[in-house]
C-alpha cells in the first residue's frame, strides 16, 4: 500500500560561509531533521551531501549550480494536516531558537512537487514505495526545466523516461531504484525570507532521483552515459549530479 500522499517537499541548500558546514549539520541532523520525522503526517525525510568529488562529476545551472546540499520530506495522507503541522513546527523552531533562519545559509530552491511515479529494481526485492526507506549510500539527482509543460513533445520525453532510461538506468549494478516528481508550488513560510515574485509553472520541473547502493560518484559517469543517450532538446537541464549520504558526525 502507498504511504506516501500525493506531495513531496524538496530543499537545495548552499553555503554562502563555508565554514558553517559543522553548525548546519549538527542543526539538520540531530535537531530540525528528528523534529520533522517525528510528526505524524511526515512519512519519511532525508538529505544528502553534494561534496567536491560529488561537483567534479556533475552538471549544474543556476539556480542549483552551487548547492551543497538536498534534503526531501514524503508527507503522509491528509496531506493538508500533514505540511499544516510541519508548517507550525517550523514557526515553532523559530520561536524556539532552533532555525530555520541560520547565518550563511541560502536555500536555492524551497518548493512541493508531486510524485510522479516510483521504480525498484528486480535485485531489490521491494516494492518501489519502499525504495526511500532502504540504507542508500547516495543520490543521483537529475533536475530538468521544460518550457511547455503539456505540449506533445514534452510528452514524448517523459514517454521516453519512463520506457527507455529509467529501465536502463535501472540495470546498472548499484541502482535499487527510482522516483519522479513534477513540481507543484513554491514554499511560503514565516520564519524564512523570500525575494521576488516569479515562480515555475507547475509541472515545468522534473525531478528524477536513483537511489544508490554504490558510491555515487563512481556510478554518475556510467547514468550520464545512459542520459546522453536518451536527451531530448525540449527539457533544459539544471543539474545532474551524484548527491552523498551524511554520516553523522564523521561526514561533519
Amino acid at each position: 500500500m502507498n504511504v506516501f500522499s500525493r506531495l513531496a517537499f524538496f530543499s537545495f541548500v548552499r553555503l554562502t560561509d563555508q565554514s558553517q558546514h559543522r553548525q548546519y549539520n549538527r542543526w539538520h541532523q540531530l535537531d530540525h531533521r528528528p523534529e520533522n520525522l517525528a510528526l505524524p503526517g511526515v512519512a519519511w525525510g532525508d538529505r544528502w551531501a553534494r561534496t567536491k568529488d560529488c561537483k567534479a562529476q556533475s552538471r549544474a545551472d543556476e539556480p542549483l549550480d552551487d548547492v551543497d546540499y538536498m534534503a526531501m520530506y514524503w508527507f503522509a495522507d491528509p496531506v493538508d494536516e500533514a505540511v499544516n503541522d510541519w508548517d507550525r513546527l517550523g514557526e515553532q523552531s523559530f520561536q524556539w531558537g532552533r532555525g530555520p533562519l541560520m547565518p550563511g545559509i541560502e536555500r536555492a530552491m524551497l518548493a512541493f512537487y508531486r510524485p510522479v511515479k516510483g521504480y525498484a529494481a528486480p535485485r531489490a526485492l521491494v516494492s518501489p514505495d519502499v525504495v526511500p526507506y532502504r540504507p542508500n549510500r547516495g543520490l543521483h539527482v537529475r533536475v530538468t526545466e521544460h518550457d511547455s509543460t503539456h505540449s506533445l513533445d514534452t510528452h514524448e520525453v517523459f514517454a521516453r523516461e519512463d520506457r527507455e532510461t529509467i529501465p536502463a538506468l535501472l540495470e546498472l549494478d548499484g541502482v535499487a531504484g527510482a522516483w519522479t516528481f513534477s513540481y507543484s508550488h513554491p514554499q511560503r513560510h514565516s520564519s524564512l525570507p523570500f525575494h521576488g515574485s516569479d515562480t515555475p509553472a507547475p509541472g515545468s520541473i522534473r525531478i528524477r532521483l536513483l537511489y544508490l547502493e554504490e558510491d555515487p560518484v563512481s556510478l554518475s559517469g556510467a547514468v550520464e552515459q545512459i542520459d546522453a543517450g536518451t536527451s531530448a532538446p525540449e527539457e533544459r537541464e539544471i543539474l545532474s549530479s551524484p548527491f552523498q549520504t551524511i554520516i553523522p558526525w564523521q561526514d561533519w
